[in-house]
């Protein structure tokens, strides 16, 4: 089941954050993720998440057959159309715009 947006197909958009508080954990990361989004004005659904400072990720599955990871897969065809980005890759969520 592929799960579609309203919104017309086209480059996911990206929101790049830059924190400055140390030691930033995951929790933390997502809720500034879902602030983030909030300010758009738009409901969203998070589809995906990489934490690159533990190597976790979700879902934990396999997904294609190409090199990419599996939550940008996952995420990509599920029709995701919004990244954000916390600094510089240390967490990255991928949102569905509804």
């Amino acid at each position: 089941m592929q799960i579609k947006s309203n919104l017309p197909d086209h480059k996911p958009k990206k929101i790049v954050l830059q924190v400055d508080t140390p030691d930033i954990d995951f929790s933390t990361a997502r809720e500034i993720a879902r602030e983030a989004v909030q300010k758009t004005g738009a409901d969203a659904m998070l589809l995906s998440w990489h934490n690159k400072k533990t190597g976790e990720f979700y879902p934990k599955t396999e997904c294609g057959r190409d090199d990419r990871p599996p939550w940008v897969v996952f995420a990509e065809s599920r029709g995701a159309n919004l990244i954000v980005d916390i600094n510089d890759g240390d967490f990255q969520f991928y949102f569905l715009l509804l």
